[in-house]
């Protein structure tokens, strides 16, 4: 059966309804990668003892993202250890664990590979949300002519004033260097969009992040 113009202008009011929610929350909160980099030089190489380093002295942060990306890996066969279990943070390290220890340790035990996420930038965005109304129909009739009958006829009636709001957007970098060589072999560049938490944006983070690495080739 066909639908002409005339019946869809109706539907239309009750269609908006249904996908606006979706669309908001799309817009509200998402992790998205916006660019990746490979090097020629990796074109056939796998890993597959990788560490994870997460950059900051945020330990509830640096253990959430670890924790994510290392589960993730591990799904895919890749042996994955997190930095925070080989140097745990200490008072006196505020600047992290000594470079070339780090090196040494991973050259030791093995590891060809070391994963790094790095909050690069964070902005701030601030998006107006429009009022809006909500009725509750009044079956009465002769509302206008008097108080009693024109307040509880539109008293129903309300409205909720529109407001500005403040939307977070954190800009992140991954990078994955080579054990042997230190050098830089894979680049992922992604954006956090006013997330809901740290955990459901880590989650996010290591899944799109691992799940890219494979389709390029880096891990199986």
């Amino acid at each position: 059966m066909k639908t002409s113009n005339k019946d869809l202008l109706h539907k239309l009011p009750y269609l908006l309804i249904c996908i606006m929610p979706l669309f908001l929350w799309a817009c509200v909160s998402s992790t998205r990668i916006t660019g990746t980099w490979k090097s020629p030089e990796a074109t056939n190489q796998q890993y597959n003892k990788i560490v994870v380093a997460a950059l900051t002295d945020n330990i509830r942060a640096r253990e959430t993202v670890e924790n994510d990306i290392q589960a993730q890996l591990q799904r895919r066969g890749v042996a994955a250890t997190k930095s925070i279990d080989i140097f745990p943070p200490t008072a006196s390290s505020k600047s992290g664990p000594d470079v070339n220890l780090l090196i040494d340790r991973l050259k030791d035990d093995g590891y060809d590979g070391i994963m790094t996420v790095a909050l690069i930038d964070e902005q701030t965005e601030t998006r107006y949300v429009p009022g809006t109304y909500s009725y509750a129909p009044v079956t009465r009739f002769g509302w206008y002519g008097r108080f009693r009958g024109y307040y509880t006829y539109w008293y129903p009636t309300l409205y909720d004033p529109g407001y500005y709001t403040e939307d977070k957007v954190y800009f992140l970098e991954t990078n994955l260097y080579d054990e042997s060589t230190e050098n830089l072999v894979w680049s992922a560049q992604s954006q956090s969009y006013s997330p809901s938490s740290l955990r459901n944006a880590s989650e996010k983070l290591a899944e799109i992040t691992v799940g890219r690495m494979a389709q390029d080739g880096l891990i199986r």
